[in-house]
């Protein structure tokens, strides 16, 4: 698979989870990939090892996404290593979950801030380093659809607002031939979510598959977003939830 073969990747929170499985099939398709990391720096370590071990170039910045300046920072060290960035995938998120009565203010901003706010730093960060034809894809969720049970109202909300960000940004980056689209996970085997959790049975249940996803379900769609025969896609999103939506 040489699909990417000369591109520059940056996948934001790319040390576990979807995030690593992401990086490393970019690498696998013959990007070079930089990733950014919260707190889990060994874990960071061991995907950029990996990538390196395909052939590729790899690194890896800490970068806390509710810093607009560490956003900025970590774009330009990576198209700066890189010689460019091709691709970039906003990926770092987290899952605050509680009813309204119990969802602090501070909650729902920090929520806001990692999810969707983070998403268009990177972007505004990484267009003077995207040539034409470029490739911006977001990690949303299906829950931005549909909101199946109680405390969403913070994570939904960013991951229904990083949608239709996507879409606009289409429209204004359709001239350079740039591409935004957005892949929407459902309930797919991480660290955060496991298969074997205590929550697992009730995900399941609500899919048509009656599975689990994961992390290479996810990465394998972002992969054709990346590539070159996905350039008439754009301002759309994919579901890849087992059909826990239909």
């Amino acid at each position: 698979m040489t699909r990417l073969t000369g591109k520059r990747a940056l996948v934001t929170g790319g040390s576990r989870g979807i995030g690593a499985a992401i990086a490393r099939r970019l690498a696998a398709e013959g990007a070079d990939v930089a990733i950014t990391y919260a707190a889990s720096a060994d874990a960071a370590g061991e995907v950029v090892g990996e990538i390196e071990r395909q052939g590729r170039k790899a690194l890896a910045i800490a970068a806390d996404n509710r810093d607009a300046k560490a956003i900025e920072a970590a774009v330009e060290q990576a198209a700066r290593m890189l010689g460019g960035i091709d691709i970039l995938v906003n990926n770092a998120g987290i899952f605050i979950a509680a009813p309204v009565n119990a969802l602090t203010l501070e909650d729902f901003d920090a929520t806001i801030a990692v999810n969707l706010r983070a998403a268009y730093i990177a972007v505004r960060a990484v267009l003077p380093h995207m040539g034409d034809g470029g490739r911006i894809i977001g990690i949303g969720s299906n829950l931005a659809l549909q909101a199946p049970q109680e405390g969403l109202a913070a994570y939904s909300a960013s991951k229904a607002g990083l949608t239709m960000m996507g879409q606009a940004l289409a429209r204004d980056l359709a001239p350079r031939g740039i591409t935004v689209n957005t892949v929407h996970p459902g309930s797919t085997d991480t660290d955060m979510n496991p298969a074997a959790g205590a929550h697992a049975p009730d995900q399941v249940a609500r899919t048509a598959s009656k599975r689990f996803g994961r992390p290479d379900d996810i990465a394998a769609a972002v992969a054709y977003l990346a590539a070159p025969e996905a350039g008439s896609v754009t301002g759309t999103a994919i579901l890849v939830d087992n059909g826990a939506n239909a």
